[in-house]
């Protein structure tokens, strides 16, 4: 770990939780701080925390905390980022300006996953992660780039529903990221159960999962391992409502001229609209039920270690 680069407090956390068996799960900000708008962020917040708490494990909120990376945040430090007081999104490229500027950056998957590697964790979960964007094929996140190249298990719902599927799911085959459904066959739709996308590899418990990480690793594997489950059901939004209103907000940002970082939030809130806020409801549950089995995952993992 290149300790020097974090906070004490985050060195700290992390050496306590490892004294205690090593369960240790990184959540992103990013979700906190330009996702959901309050008061959904607390609440998420709060769930994702709890979840992973009850399962054994210690959570830790990733973010750059005035220029500096941290591994959990003080109750003022999430205040500010819950506030969205100045809080800039910082991806994995933009780690180093934002510690240049001494900001405060919540961190994307991209990011999130480059601090895992600093911090030498190896579970992270998410709600969905960025992928190949729809009506165009040269744009994709960078999360696909640091997923390839980062090896920590990363817990999601699959893609942003708002993303092209399956070009996502062949950029991941490319890169080599295996892709495991965790009690499914199929990529789940973030706010949806299914999308007709069949996987090639199926779960069904953390110990399995944890056995499958050791095995890719003792190979050389250096590429992340993507873990994906679908939203509880009785807050899943059907497929096909979440496809009508992801095409009338995207007919919305091209008419408003939304580009670049602001597109994602800004599909995100009006599909929330959309729906009349079932996608956000959706959006709590999946975060809460990922960092839950993230947490069984660390412990499983602790527990291989032991």
């Amino acid at each position: 770990m290149s300790e020097s680069l974090l906070r004490p407090r985050s060195t700290a956390v992390i050496q306590a939780a490892r004294e205690r068996g090593g369960a240790v799960v990184a959540l992103e900000s990013s979700v906190l701080a330009q996702g959901l708008l309050p008061p959904y962020n607390r609440e998420a917040a709060t769930r994702m925390l709890r979840a992973v708490d009850a399962a054994g494990a210690t959570p830790v909120v990733t973010a750059v905390v005035r220029g500096v990376p941290a591994f959990g945040l003080d109750p003022a430090d999430l205040e500010r980022f819950l506030a969205r007081d100045g809080v800039r999104k910082v991806s994995a490229r933009d780690l180093g300006l934002c510690m240049a500027d001494g900001a405060d950056g919540a961190t994307t998957v991209a990011a999130t996953l480059a601090l895992c590697a600093l911090g030498g964790l190896e579970v992270f979960a998410t709600g969905g992660i960025g992928g190949v964007h729809r009506d165009a094929p040269f744009d994709e996140s960078a999360d696909l780039g640091e997923l390839a190249r980062t090896p920590v298990i990363v817990v999601c719902a699959g893609a942003k529903s708002i993303l092209d599927l399956p070009a996502t799911l062949e950029r991941l085959e490319t890169l080599g990221v295996p892709v495991v459904g965790y009690g499914t066959d199929e990529l789940p739709g973030f706010f949806s159960v299914t999308t007709g996308l069949r996987l090639t590899a199926r779960l069904d418990s953390a110990a399995a999962i944890a056995r499958a990480w050791r095995a890719h690793r003792a190979v050389g594997r250096t590429s992340a391992m993507l873990v994906v489950q679908p939203p509880p059901p009785a807050h899943a939004v059907p497929v096909d409502v979440v496809e009508q209103a992801t095409h009338v907000a995207l007919e919305s940002a091209r008419r408003d001229g939304v580009r670049g970082a602001g597109v994602t939030p800004f599909l995100l809130a009006e599909i929330s609209r959309l729906t009349e806020g079932r996608s956000v409801q959706a959006n709590l549950a999946l975060l809460e039920q990922n960092a839950r089995l993230a947490g069984e995952i660390a412990v499983a993992l602790a527990g291989a270690r032991a």
